[in-house]
């Protein structure tokens, strides 16, 4: 790690993009371990607004969305008294260190991102934004500035975190010791939550192909019960955890079931042993998650009742985020040779 950077303990960096609406599956494989591993870790959690823009969008939702995604970081138990939480272009050197990477990226490391791919291939070639190509470097810019060790990632984001650490490296080797390779911080249990309409798919934020594809945060609880009763499994009757693509339905009510109430795997088939059938099995799964959103969406409402509370905390994080950045952006930009401002 390079000598200037000083840490009492390890830093991890993560955030969501303000686009669709968060889940259950955002909340087991991410929120809720965040506010957990806050406690041993020097914590900064922002929302990536400038990722959202990579793709069409519109102003008024973002604009909304970004202010509902922080209120629900706190919601979930991220503290803002221990934890930096902060909107990501309110630090202006996220956009200024993309760029300078860019300089050193070649373009032959984007056009392996298979992320790219796959979203560019959804639109039509000649309206793909240069920014969708560039989504990995700015991940890269969040991720090096604050010197983070280690950056929570699901399965679809691993390629882009071995892409910071390339670029991180390349840049070493041209300009000195400067950034923090980061490590991925793999989920713990319950970490890839499926669709409810199609459990071979991971439930997204965004998909809108089916109503009963993700039950979200701030749900009605009474229609949160209707999707989990209207979700997917087979014809059998067996309510036991099992890798078999036929079982997917089944097996990933369990894996929700599993990660709400914390019990063992053979506890839970015990458990289930006696039921009547897979309503039994969601009648159940959807008790756990109502338990679970209930004290969510209440902190959530609390949160946004009070006027100007979640822009006044963001303004605070951001605050506490820029002064790290730029310490970063000022070693790199004299290590690549621009001359200092004197302002």
């Amino acid at each position: 790690m390079n000598s200037h950077v000083s840490k009492t303990r390890k830093r991890v960096l993560s955030g969501v993009q303000p686009s669709g609406n968060l889940t259950i599956g955002n909340y087991i494989g991410a929120l809720r371990q965040w506010a957990r591993e806050q406690h041993n870790f020097e914590s900064f959690f922002c929302v990536v607004d400038l990722h959202a823009i990579t793709v069409p969008y519109d102003p008024a939702e973002l604009r909304a969305k970004t202010r509902e995604v922080a209120a629900l970081y706190l919601a979930c138990g991220i503290d803002p008294d221990i934890s930096t939480i902060f909107v990501q272009s309110h630090v202006p050197a996220h956009s200024e260190l993309t760029w300078l990477l860019n300089c050193i990226t070649p373009l032959g490391w984007l056009n392996r991102m298979t992320q790219f791919k796959d979203k560019a291939a959804k639109q039509q070639a000649d309206s793909v934004g240069t920014g969708l190509l560039d989504y990995p470097v700015l991940m890269a810019a969040d991720i090096l500035l604050y010197h983070a060790d280690a950056v929570p990632v699901g399965d679809d984001q691993r390629q882009h975190l071995e892409l910071t650490r390339d670029i991180a490296q390349r840049f070493n080797h041209l300009f000195g010791e400067t950034f923090t390779i980061p490590e991925a911080m793999i989920p713990l249990s319950g970490g890839r939550v499926m669709g409810l309409d199609d459990p071979t798919n991971k439930m997204s934020k965004s998909e809108t192909s089916s109503e009963y594809h993700a039950v979200y945060l701030l749900d009605p609880l009474d229609r949160a019960r209707k999707k989990i009763m209207r979700a997917v499994t087979d014809s059998g009757r067996d309510i036991s955890f099992n890798d078999d693509p036929q079982r997917a339905g089944v097996n990933n009510l369990l894996e929700i079931y599993e990660a709400l109430t914390g019990k063992t795997r053979s506890e839970i088939e015990a458990h289930f042993a006696t039921a009547r059938g897979y309503g039994d099995l969601k009648k159940e799964v959807a008790d756990v998650v109502i338990a679970a959103l209930e004290p969510i969406q209440q902190r959530y409402r609390e949160i946004t009742g009070e006027q100007g509370y979640v822009d006044s905390l963001l303004a605070q994080g951001a605050e506490r985020a820029a002064e790290i950045a730029r310490s970063t952006l000022d070693t790199v930009r004299d290590r690549m040779g621009f001359i200092k401002t004197h302002s």
